[in-house]
């Protein structure tokens, strides 16, 4: 049976309760002292995903198709010409955003999109050179296409990782529906994959599936279903993502070289009608099983490694977005090993769609609502 537990929620006096299933620490939380949660901005349409740039400012993707700069304090400015079009029915739009690991030498910028081509749509990734005052983007460029495209609108994923290489890790989702799905399970396309590229969408020699026959040379790994988190692991130097489940089993895995995640042959869910996912089982030979599933779901999305010393107890953990929960999740690890959890922003009922650790030391997160919200220790 799934362990039931309560932990302190950023709101004085108020308690969360959740259920996990697995064993936790009943001792992973955060005391209150001065932690406080502040409002940045709540000026925002829909933000999906967000970097902090070298000033200490922040580079924000809305879903609808714009990009901006948010200030430290808050101010939103006006939409970053060179954006490409967007197709933003559904789940689709302009997705996430990330510098490259030497943008302040070139100040190149890499984005996920939805994109309409022939036969349908599918997430792109683009890059463009930021101009020094930060209202356009130059020299922009498509460096990905997931194939095939398809007549959908949802399922599109996507987070961006790069890796201490310098290669740039993208998952990408299964498009939800029966018939294109099944193509998770297989290496002649991009559906439901993570994929690992250079910075200039060149395959790198040395991936997985390069030279195989039937093959995408892009993948990395296979079986997954829809990506919305990720991050690098700052100990191991290994990217994990988290993808949506369906009714029930969200999942988080460390994605590793050829390795098949099952989706949808196996789930820790079920159908949203009820009836089960592919052979019906958690588990099969050949899958690899996820580090970390909920039932129920949170609705993964958005994911960040805590490095920091702002708040020592969060060394080391990594924090989620809940979606469906609309709450920040705080989990311990003892390397893949799940150690404890904690609930936190529970009572502000707001959809957390991306979460980043900030230049302070504090945690970001962006919300559905419009908001960017810091947590963290109070400043000054």
């Amino acid at each position: 049976m799934p362990h039931r537990f309560e932990f302190f929620s950023l709101v004085a006096g108020a308690t969360l309760v959740s259920t996990a299933a697995f064993a936790v620490d009943d001792t992973v939380r955060t005391e209150a002292g001065d932690l406080k949660v502040t409002t940045v901005t709540s000026d925002l349409s829909r933000p999906w995903g967000f970097e902090f740039l070298p000033d200490g400012s922040m580079l924000v993707t809305e879903k609808g198709g714009t990009m901006r700069v948010v200030s430290g304090d808050g101010k939103v400015g006006e939409p970053i010409s060179g954006v490409p079009k967007v197709e933003s029915g559904g789940q689709g739009g302009l997705l996430d955003v990330a510098l490259d690991p030497k943008f302040t030498e070139n100040r190149l910028v890499y984005f996920t999109y939805s994109a309409a081509g022939e036969g349908g749509n599918s997430t792109a990734i683009g890059k463009g050179r930021l101009s020094p005052d930060g209202t356009r983007l130059e020299e922009v460029s498509k460096i990905f296409t997931q194939e095939p495209r398809y007549d959908g609108n949802k399922h599109f994923g996507s987070r961006i990782v790069f890796d201490r290489e310098g290669h740039l890790f993208a998952g990408l989702g299964e498009r939800s529906d029966k018939g294109i799905r099944e193509n998770a399970q297989k290496l002649d396309n991009h559906i439901g994959k993570v994929i690992r590229i250079n910075a200039d969408g060149s395959v790198p020699a040395d991936n997985p599936f390069v030279g195989q026959e039937g093959a995408r040379p892009e993948i990395w790994s296979y079986g997954h279903r829809n990506i919305q988190g990720g991050a690098l692991n700052p100990e191991t130097g290994a990217v994990w993502f988290s993808e949506h489940g369906p009714k029930g089993g969200d999942e988080v895995n460390v994605a590793e070289r050829a390795k098949n995640y099952g989706w949808p042959m196996v789930s820790y869910g079920v159908e949203y009608s009820g009836q089960p996912v592919g052979t019906g089982k958690q588990s099969g030979e050949g899958f690899t099983q996820p580090v970390l599933h909920w039932t129920p779901v949170i609705g993964a999305s958005g994911m960040a490694f805590y490095t920091g010393d702002a708040v020592p107890g969060w060394k080391g953990s990594a924090f989620f977005g809940g979606l469906a929960t609309k709450d920040l999740v705080r989990v311990t690890f003892d390397g893949t090993k799940v150690v404890g959890e904690e609930r936190l922003l529970k009572d502000f009922g707001k959809r957390i769609r991306d979460v980043r650790q900030g230049p302070d030391g504090a945690i970001y997160v962006a919300t559905d609502e419009g908001d960017i919200m810091r947590v963290g220790r109070a400043k000054g």
